[in-house]
């Protein structure tokens, strides 16, 4: 009997018959006379009724398991079961002479049919580029090629870099936040308003408490939404001398004869960078209309793969960062709990495009999955074989090639969208505040 809902979740009851039971024990029982030493018993002739005497729960255990894998396998190709992660078996009754009786519950991979996703709305317009964005780039660039002059022991004022010792003493769990030599340009755009107020009027070797409110959107996981205390010794102040902005700056920038070589190249990568981000924009507001339009179930098995994958990326940020996790206190059910959502969309994204690169015959071709075997290897700055016999065992092949086919996907919908004006088109619900993309 089969039950089912509206969901992924599917159980199914096995019997099965007594003479299966015995002809999967007698092999059982032939495999173990091949392996097992007894003494008194040479290699290979231990009597058939000894070794069910002596290894009888293990014999029924391998019947069992044995037997369960079996039928189940064969239940679901015969009714074209696309079976999601590992079956969960209960209710089993095993008992001699007997046919053995189990339900299997388990998940499928979900059936829907796939709407439309050609001439979808999207917001789009052509990129371009201010005087005012090339200025603040070149300005950039100045920064870069700044030097720092020491400045004899003052009162640090506006516009000073000061450099502090700092380390948490209070608001962060596990090991403190410490930096020897932290660099703050005060009065700066980027610099904490407490910093500002705490450091201003200080002179090298005082030392004083700053409370400082990070917002949850701040780039460091252990500071963001964090109220956080730190002693501080300001050690030293600097002054920040930019170089000219001239053709003798621009030949030092690179392959330019002029500033305005220079200048031309900011405005075409600034352009590029216009043009990456508005067709990103597209794409994933593309994406939350699919999602938008498709409601059906998606299996849990996948879903927590994908909050797993978020989690494990998390911790690689964290301890990238030098953080010990075996020292924080982080509860990460209730992170994971918080992505679930999320994952359910991306989990649900994936099938969608999955489906529309299906209907279009997109495919990885061998000469794009080289390309970006030939980019990994530089980056690692290892010999190509090398990157592909690791990526084809640890199936790092696979996923650049579904990684392949979603960007080709979503550039095949964004070709074929109806660009319509950004501010025309209001934000769903929860899309200003999510991203939409699946997950690679």
């Amino acid at each position: 009997m089969e039950t089912a809902a509206a969901t992924c979740k599917r159980s199914l009851e096995f019997t099965v018959p007594v003479l299966d039971i015995e002809a999967e024990t007698d092999r059982a029982i032939a495999d173990l006379r091949q392996k097992v030493k007894l003494p008194g018993f040479r290699p290979g002739k231990v009597p058939a009724q000894v070794i069910r005497s002596r290894f009888k729960a293990e014999i029924e255990q391998e019947v069992i398991d044995s037997l369960v894998q079996r039928v189940f396998n064969e239940r679901a190709r015969k009714d074209q079961l696309h079976v999601v992660g590992t079956p969960k078996v209960k209710d089993l009754h095993f008992h001699e002479g007997k046919p053995l009786q189990f339900t299997a519950e388990f998940e499928v991979a979900p059936e829907f049919e796939l709407g439309e996703y050609i001439g979808l709305e999207c917001p789009y317009e052509e990129p371009q580029v201010t005087e005012e964005a090339v200025a603040a780039r070149l300005n950039l660039l100045r920064e870069r090629k700044a030097d720092y002059v020491n400045i004899d022991p003052r009162p640090a004022v506006n516009g000073d870099i000061v450099v502090v010792s700092m380390k948490s003493v209070a608001g962060v769990e596990g090991p403190p936040v410490e930096n020897d030599d932290m660099q703050i340009e005060l009065g700066d755009s980027d610099t904490m308003p407490e910093f500002n107020e705490a450091f201003i009027g200080m002179s090298p070797d005082e030392e004083k408490e700053v409370t400082v409110d990070y917002p949850a959107q701040y780039a460091h996981e252990r500071l963001a939404g964090r109220k956080v205390t730190f002693r501080c010794r300001l050690k030293g102040l600097r002054r920040k001398e930019l170089p000219e902005l001239n053709d003798e700056f621009a030949k030092d920038m690179g392959d330019f004869k002029s500033l305005e070589e220079l200048t031309e190249e900011v405005r075409r990568q600034l352009l590029r960078e216009r043009e990456f981000a508005l067709q990103q924009a597209g794409k994933n507001h593309l994406v939350d209309t699919l999602v938008r339009n498709h409601d059906f179930p998606v299996p849990d098995a996948w879903v927590d793969q994908q909050v797993r994958s978020h989690l494990e990326s998390s911790a690689r940020e964290l301890a990238g960062q030098g953080v010990d996790l075996k020292k924080l206190n982080l509860d990460w059910q209730r992170i994971g709990e918080s992505r679930r959502a999320q994952a359910v969309k991306d989990v649900r994204a994936s099938l969608i495009l999955g489906k529309i690169a299906e209907r279009e015959s997109v495919v990885a071709t061998q000469e794009e999955v080289d390309r970006e075997l030939q980019r990994i290897a530089r980056q690692v700055r290892e010999p190509v074989a090398a990157v592909r016999m690791r990526a084809e065992k640890d199936g790092t092949i696979e996923r650049l090639a579904n990684r392949i086919v979603t960007e080709k996907v979503l550039n095949l919908l964004f070709e074929k969208s109806r660009k319509v004006a950004p501010e025309t088109i209001a934000p769903a619900a929860g899309e200003a505040a999510e991203g939409a993309g699946p997950s690679a």
